[in-house]
């Protein structure tokens, strides 16, 4: 009787500490949805979906893709035309 009693306490004990466990899918989506906070509609959708999918997201404001250009051309160590060249292309695509 005694044995039964104890371990039905420790279940309810255990039971709430088990619920709030998180996985690493919910831990991942708590941190998306932190991250696109303030964004609404389908702008939210598009960056929940990016965002979960681990796929960079995408500059979307000219200073941002000018941002992401030059970072970019900075780590390919380009100069003179063939920078030129690179912003180019890179501003056109994004």
């Amino acid at each position: 009787m005694i044995r039964s009693t104890l371990l039905a306490a420790l279940l309810v004990l255990a039971v709430p500490t088990l619920a709030q466990a998180t996985t690493p899918q919910q831990q991942r989506m708590a941190d998306c949805s932190a991250k696109n906070k303030g964004k609404t509609g389908e702008e939210y959708k598009a960056a929940q979906k990016a965002c979960l999918s681990g796929q960079p997201a995408k500059a979307t404001t000219p200073q941002e893709r000018m941002k992401q250009c030059n970072a970019d051309a900075a780590s390919k160590k380009l100069a003179g035309d063939t920078r030129k060249t690179f912003m180019s292309s890179c501003l056109k695509a994004s």
